[in-house]
């Protein structure tokens, strides 16, 4: 706070429930305004009560700097340059995670979730995690943040480039106190825990509606060949690595992990190097009118596994496709890994012989 105090007195201090004296601390600065209450409530309603109150002080941006003492107020001009510069963005702290005093959990951290930003919004930052930023306050009136805990600066990040808000970084410094003095109240499962179903949460939004929508929004002849170009022929990409993805694409599209087989494939296709958009369209080959179809096929092909002990279909039964899978669970799951392992086979191989005899032709 003394040196903040030195760029400017217009502090926002929230006291989420603080155990110590911090309460004495603030109480002797006479030009802070500060929002005080008994019981934590977490880093995600800290941050969006610290939002509601800049709005009602009038302030268009606020930046937010962690009371650990990990950030520097001397980087504070960084920010205003940049707002200058990019009026209405949201400016992240770009800390460097490569010095030797960072963490290996908070390097692997970061890593981490630059990766799933990236999945959700199509954006690279180098660094998701800052908690040192400069939000634009006046563009979140109506937003409804439903985070609580630490994984609020990943809701606010993702839904900040989902409504169209510029993102850019600035490099400040970062300071990490020796192991033996380091305080965090960051609890390792829990709060990994619920970052991680929040990711999933983004992740599923991205597919099913965000990245559709800019997909649709770019549509038109011209931008619809040149990332025909781009995505799916990509110049100087194997027709190996072509045929391989759709073929994997395939295989995940049929293999038995229901809710989560875009999400693994993309995850997949992105460790291995493989063309993503030919993964994730191939993928869809279970797309809703195809679903019973594939479940009837492989509940056959298990039959055939399992000899004696198969069950038939029973077409005058009331069962339904996934009352089916319950019912004969073992027979679905043996004829679904059965079938989506021909079936990317014999897709990834049609691929390549098609694509080779397409360049024979050429030549």
């Amino acid at each position: 706070l003394t040196d903040l105090l030195e760029y400017t007195d217009r502090i926002i201090v929230v006291n989420d429930g603080s155990t110590d004296n911090t309460s004495e601390i603030l109480f002797a600065f006479t030009s802070l305004h500060i929002i005080d209450y008994p019981r934590n409530k977490g880093k995600g309603v800290a941050l969006r009560t610290g939002f509601t109150a800049a709005r009602s002080l009038g302030y268009e941006n606020l930046i937010t700097i962690d009371s650990d003492g990990q950030h520097f107020a001397d980087d504070l001009p960084l920010f205003l340059k940049a707002m200058e510069e990019y009026p209405g963005a949201l400016i992240m702290g770009a800390r460097n995670m490569e010095q030797s005093s960072v963490p290996g959990k908070s390097s692997f951290g970061n890593r981490f979730s630059n990766f799933w930003f990236w999945v959700q919004t199509g954006r690279r930052l180098p660094d998701t995690q800052s908690g040192y930023r400069l939000y634009p306050v006046s563009r979140y009136p109506n937003t409804r943040f439903f985070s609580t805990k630490f994984e609020f600066e990943i809701e606010v990040l993702v839904r900040s480039a989902w409504s169209g808000i510029p993102i850019h970084s600035v490099p400040v410094k970062v300071y990490y106190a020796p192991a033996d003095q380091r305080v965090s109240h960051f609890r390792p499962l829990k709060d990994f825990s619920r970052i991680s179903v929040l990711n999933t949460f983004l992740t599923i939004i991205a597919i099913v509606y965000f990245i559709p929508r800019e997909f649709f929004r770019s549509v038109n002849r011209a931008n619809l060949k040149r990332w025909t170009a781009r995505y799916l022929l990509v110049p100087g990409e194997p027709d190996s690595i072509k045929a391989i993805s759709i073929g994997f694409g395939v295989f995940m599209g049929i293999v038995p992990i229901w809710g989560f087989q875009i999400v693994t494939a993309l995850a997949i296709s992105i460790v291995f190097k493989l063309n993503k958009v030919l993964v994730l369209l191939a993928s869809n080959i279970s797309f809703p009118p195809l679903i019973p179809l594939v479940i009837y096929v492989s509940h056959w092909v298990g039959g055939l596994w399992l000899g004696d002990k198969a069950v038939a279909i029973d077409f005058s039964s009331n069962l339904s496709p996934f009352e089916l899978i319950k019912v004969h669970f073992l027979q679905y799951v043996t004829g679904a890994v059965t079938l989506a392992t021909v079936t990317g086979l014999v897709a990834g191989l049609s691929v390549f012989v098609f694509l080779k005899r397409k360049q024979a032709t050429k030549t």
